[in-house]
Parts: C-alpha cells; sequence; structure tokens
C-alpha cells in the first residue's frame, strides 16, 4: 500500500496528538528524532508545539504520509530563515512510525520531500543524522552524500557521544 501525502495539513488537536504519539513511538524504538529512549509524550509535547508554531505561525512546513487515514509517516520541511540559503532547506523529524517499518515507507517520504520541495523554492535538502545507526546507507541510497561530519557531537547517555553526520542532496542531481 502506497501512502498518501499531505503537505500543511491542518494541524488539528488530534493530529497533534497523533504527530506526538508518532515522536514518542520512534523515538522509543531507537529512532534518532530529538530525544533519547525512554520519553513520554508530555517529554516530546513542548518540542513538538514548538515546531508545530514553526509550520503554523512560520516558513516551516509539515508532510504527513497516511496509510488510511493513519499518519504513519512525518516530516518538517525547516526553512533557512536566511536569504543566501533560501535555495535550499532542511528535512527534520524525519519519522516512520515503527509498526510499519519494512513497507518502504521510509523511502516514500523521502522521494515525496525531494518531489515537493522546489514548491518552497528548494533545489537542495539537506538532513542531519546521528552517526552509529547505519542512516547512510539508507539516504545515500536516496541521492545525499555525506558533506561533513561533527565528532561526538551528541551526547546520547554519559559516555557515549556520537558524530552528527550532514548529508545533502542536489535536487537537480538526484536519482
Amino acid at each position: 500500500m502506497s501512502l498518501r501525502f499531505v503537505l500543511n495539513p491542518e494541524l488539528t488537536p488530534t493530529l497533534r496528538d497523533q504527530i506526538v504519539d508518532l515522536w514518542v513511538a520512534v523515538t522509543n524504538a531507537g529512532g534518532a528524532v530529538g530525544f533519547v529512549a525512554p520519553v513520554t509524550a508530555d517529554e516530546v509535547r513542548p518540542v513538538a508545539e514548538r515546531t508545530f508554531a514553526d509550520t503554523t505561525d512560520g516558513p516551516d512546513r509539515l508532510l504527513v504520509g497516511y496509510a488510511g487515514e493513519r499518519p504513519v509517516a512525518v516530516l518538517f520541511f525547516a526553512d533557512n530563515r536566511f536569504a543566501l540559503s533560501a535555495h535550499w532547506g532542511t528535512l527534520k523529524r524525519v519519522m516512520v512510525h515503527p509498526d510499519t517499518q519494512g513497507r518502504g515507507y521510509g523511502r516514500e517520504l523521502m522521494r515525496e520531500a525531494a518531489r515537493r520541495a522546489p514548491e518552497l523554492g528548494w533545489r537542495a535538502l539537506l538532513v542531519t543524522i546521528r552517526g552509529g545507526q547505519g542512516l547512510e546507507s539508507f539516504y545515500g541510497g536516496l541521492g545525499f552524500r555525506e558533506v561533513g561530519r561533527l565528532p561526538a557531537a551528541l551526547r546520547v547517555a554519559p559516555g557515549d557521544e556520537r558524530d552528527e553526520i550532514v548529508m545533502w542532496q542536489d535536487l537537480a542531481t538526484a536519482n
């Protein structure tokens, strides 16, 4: 089953709760989306609400992938807020529900993001990933290339520091 994508859906209270629940599920399954497991909805909600505000009041955009009526894939298009870099943007909080893993939804979500980016005036995409999770090959297979690495930039626990890896996709040369 393919996902149905909606760019900038109305952020109803129900959708907000569903995205927070997705964020918690992804984090608690080991996903690198701004938290370290275990987390609760009460811990995620303040960050989520600030992120939602950037989409409703600011220049950022939300992309939601639905399986039927259920949101199972989400990412945020984060605007650079700087004229000299207005031609590219960052993908943040790239999430696919853990119970739908293995269905190709992550690839669908990223391909839809690349398809939609020109609507935002973007010619390239940036995503940062947490080292140690093997995501370089996933993003590489989608046409991203590593352009930088910040050694030990992310402290996920005392004594457990991971590289933050910067991946770039030039949409003009994308797969």
